[in-house]
């Protein structure tokens, strides 16, 4: 029996997902880091010098109970259970639980004893074993129902040594997969961009890593700021914000060549990539008509058309599944809220009402819930909405939060948050539970955008 089908599993929450920076409070004041820096930017292919540190500690202890039993491997790579089990708690459906209380190790299922694992905490296992052929690794493994014994998944996976953990990553979907119908999302990537050292020594890179922070390659690196990463729907490109010619711009980078190209570099501000479900179009905030405001740039033509013609700030556009329609922050209103429209000439209709502030919006890949930053008494926090009835929900509780963008799958949120004097990346399930933290030791993490599915 799927997961998703028996709700009871689940403790504690409803798993109708499936229908599936901290900013200042003046009103313009969170537009300010668009407006003063420049850089002379050096394109790198080279690998990163540190890499985000995974806290395990978060996750759910009111997931599904799964056994991720240690897989019989040899030396010299990692843990591939261990990865494996920290992907599915991350997703805030399952609970891995401790080695120390499995009532066995088997690799096969031909090894487990099914009554001795029923007696146990677990209600599904995984295990497998590892051969290795020179620089290539033949992976087997398995997923058992503890409640019958039966075998859901019996599979291997072949890759070289040096991807192991892509090898634990593709276990993981495909363990998710199966048990909640879903498509796992842990074999994506996470963009984002890190600080490090202080005053006019400060070095600014922008890196792509595995959805677990691990496996960083730097693609940029500056002395001076570089913001807003943005995924091509293919995860072949990103476009961002840089300062190169001494004012804002747009560029876009091939991330397998590190060719790139400018988009955009209108006088004023150059901000806030966002691109098109499909790829054909990027939306931008401009201020080249003397106000920010919103456009639609068609990557075929280069032409821009002005989607927004308000006396407000409007930045911060997301599109809908829909390839056509946009949510974006504004604050036409007084203070930041979240609007939405289908076309140029559409009226902006508001999606946010019942808190002050809201901003850095993004639609959930089924285009029915929206991730944004809200102010909940003196602190930032990162809260979902449900389109269809208005529903909203914290997702994070640091109170320090910016900057929400979705795993692909819809179940998981990356955001930024502040720690200490630093700042780190942080991932929650959107059905609740202690969220996974990424920390950089060198000093800040942020911006944090999530790739697309790679077919």
């Amino acid at each position: 029996m799927k997961i998703l089908a028996d709700k009871q599993l689940r403790i504690g929450a409803h798993l109708s997902w499936r229908r599936n920076r901290r900013v200042p409070a003046a009103p313009r004041g969170w537009l300010a880091s668009l407006l003063a820096a420049t850089a002379m930017l050096a394109l790198l292919s080279t690998p990163a010098r540190a890499a985000l540190e995974i806290d395990i500690s978060g996750g759910t202890e009111s997931g599904v109970p799964i056994a991720v039993v240690p897989f019989d491997q040899p030396g010299g790579i990692d843990d591939l259970a261990r990865i494996i089990g920290d992907d599915l708690a991350r997703s805030g459906l399952f609970a891995p639980i401790s080695r120390d209380v499995m009532p066995g190790r088997p690799t096969g299922p031909e090894q487990i004893r099914i009554d001795d694992w029923r007696a146990g905490k677990a209600s599904y296992v995984v295990m497998g074993s590892v051969e290795s052929d020179g620089d290539r690794l033949r992976t087997s493994f398995y997923l058992v129902d503890v409640s019958d014994g039966s075998r859901l998944i019996g599979s291997r996976i072949t890759g070289s040594a040096s991807n192991d953990r892509s090898i634990a990553h593709r276990i993981s979907d495909l363990v998710y997969e199966e048990l909640t119908g879903d498509r796992g999302a842990f074999s994506t990537r996470l963009a984002y961009v890190t600080e490090r050292g202080r005053g006019d020594d400060k070095t600014f890179t922008l890196q792509i890593a595995d959805s677990d922070g691990a496996n960083p390659r730097t693609v940029l690196e500056s002395p001076y700021p570089i913001m807003s990463p943005s995924w091509s729907p293919d995860g072949g490109q990103l476009a961002y914000v840089s300062f190169e010619g001494n004012r804002s711009a747009i560029w876009v980078q091939d991330l397998g060549t590190g060719e790139r190209y400018q988009l955009t570099d209108f006088p004023g501000i150059n901000g806030a990539p966002a691109w098109s479900p499909r790829g054909d179009k990027i939306a931008v905030t401009l201020s080249k008509g003397g106000n920010p405001d919103i456009y639609v740039i068609d990557l075929g033509s280069r032409r821009s058309t002005q989607w927004t013609r308000n006396g407000a700030i409007d930045t911060e556009p997301t599109w809908y599944p829909d390839n056509r329609s946009i949510a974006f922050t504004s604050d036409r209103f007084g203070q930041p809220q979240v609007f939405r429209k289908s076309s140029p000439d559409d009226r902006a209709r508001r999606l946010t009402f019942d808190t002050p502030y809201a901003a850095g919006p993004r639609i959930s890949p089924d285009g029915e819930s929206l991730a944004f930053v809200t102010r909940e008494g003196s602190g930032f926090h990162v809260a979902q909405q449900e389109l269809a009835d208005g529903e909203r929900r914290l997702l994070s509780r640091g109170g320090s939060e910016e900057r929400p963008s979705y795993a692909p799958n819809g179940a998981m949120v990356v955001y930024a948050a502040q720690s200490g004097s630093g700042s780190v990346l942080k991932i929650s399930p959107v059905i609740g539970g202690e969220p996974q933290t990424l920390s950089y030791d060198r000093g800040k993490v942020r911006d944090p955008v999530w790739g697309p599915f790679i077919d």
